[in-house]
C-alpha cells in the first residue's frame, strides 16, 4: 500500500517541499538536535545532514524543538522559547532550503508554528488532546502525530480520522515505543504495519524508541547502542520515514543526552539505510 495522499500540497514555498515524496522505496530522513539549543548547533547539524542525505539521494527534513515542555525534572532546560525558536527555524529553512518540523504543546503554539514550519508535530504525551489536534489541523500543514507510549495502533487510526474530519488529510503517524513497566519502552513492530492499514504515512522514531523514561536520576536515560539495530528492523518491515535526533556532542546535550546520535553515528546509519534500499 502506498501513502494515500500527497503530504505537502498547499505548503508555503513549495519549491522546498516539492521533492519530498513519502515512499517506502526511499524513506524520508527526519533528523536534527532534540532541542534547538543555539543557532550554531542547529545550523551545523542541519547542514551536515542535508549534505549527507543529498549524497545518498535520501529526502531530508530538519527537526528540532524550541520548547521541551514534557521534561522529567523541574530543573530541566526547556529551550529558547517560541519567538526565538521559530525565528531560527525560519532562518534555517530559508538559508539551507530544507523543510522543517517542530513539535507544539498548545493550540496557540500550533497556530504560530504553522506559519513557519512544513510539519506540525504532536508530542506522544499529547496525542489525544483534541483542541491541540484541531489547531494543528487548521494550519493546513502536514500533521505528524507521535504514538502515545500507552496507545495502540488502532487508537492512533482513530486519532488520524479525527484530524481528517477537521479538514486536514495530510497526516503522518509515528511509532516511538510502548511502555513496558516503569522506566522502559519496547517497540512493537506490528504497529508499523497496523498504522499503515488506512494508507497513512508511518515513520519510525529510532532515538525516542530506545529511551528509558525517567530512569536517569531525574531525567530520561536510554540505550543508544540499540538505535541502529532497530532502524534495520523498521526498514525491513517498511516505513515511509526514519526519525532520529542528532547532536555534535550528545553527552553534553541539554536533552536526551543518552539517546541522541553523534553525527558520526548518524552517518553510519544513513549509509546503512542507503545500502538496504539497493
Amino acid at each position: 500500500m502506498t501513502v494515500k495522499q500527497d503530504i505537502f500540497p498547499g505548503n508555503w514555498d513549495g519549491s522546498i517541499t516539492r521533492d519530498i515524496q513519502l515512499s517506502r522505496k526511499r524513506p524520508v530522513i527526519m533528523a536534527g538536535p532534540c532541542m534547538f539549543e543555539n543557532r550554531e548547533i542547529g545550523f551545523a547539524v542541519a547542514q551536515f545532514l542535508k549534505n549527507k542525505c543529498a549524497e545518498l539521494d535520501l529526502p531530508y527534513i530538519f527537526k528540532s524543538s524550541y520548547d521541551k515542555a514534557n521534561r522529567t525534572s523541574a530543573k530541566s532546560i526547556r529551550g529558547p522559547g517560541v519567538k526565538q525558536g521559530l525565528e531560527w527555524l525560519q532562518e534555517l529553512r530559508s538559508e539551507l532550503k530544507v523543510p522543517i518540523l517542530t513539535d507544539v504543546h498548545t493550540a496557540e503554539q500550533a497556530i504560530e508554528a504553522g506559519k513557519v514550519v512544513d510539519i506540525v508535530q504532536i508530542p506522544a504525551f499529547l496525542c489525544k488532546q483534541k483542541d491541540l489536534l484541531l489547531a494543528a489541523a487548521s494550519t493546513g500543514k502536514t500533521v505528524q502525530i507521535k504514538k502515545g507510549q500507552w496507545t495502540s495502533a488502532e487508537e492512533m487510526l482513530e486519532i488520524a480520522q479525527f484530524v481528517e474530519k477537521c479538514g486536514n488529510p495530510k497526516i503522518i503517524l509515528v511509532e516511538r515505543g510502548t511502555c513496558f513497566g516503569y522506566n522502559n519502552l519496547v517497540v512493537d513492530f506490528r504497529n508499523l504495519v497496523e498504522m499503515h492499514t488506512l494508507g497513512h504515512a508511518v515513520v519510525f522514531d529510532a532515538t525516542h524508541s530506545v529511551q528509558l523514561p525517567g530512569a536517569g536520576n531525574g531525567k530520561s536515560s536510554g540505550l543508544r547502542h540499540m538505535v541502529h539495530p532497530l532502524v534495520r528492523a523498521a526498514m525491513a518491515i517498511g516505513v515511509d520515514g526514519i526519525f532520529m535526533e542528532v547532536h555534535p556532542n550528545p553527552t553534553e546535550a541539554c536533552s536526551d543526552a543518552d539517546t541522541q546520535l553523534s553525527m558520526q553515528a548518524a552517518e553510519i546509519i544513513l549509509d546503512d539505510i542507503a545500502k538496504m534500499l539497493k
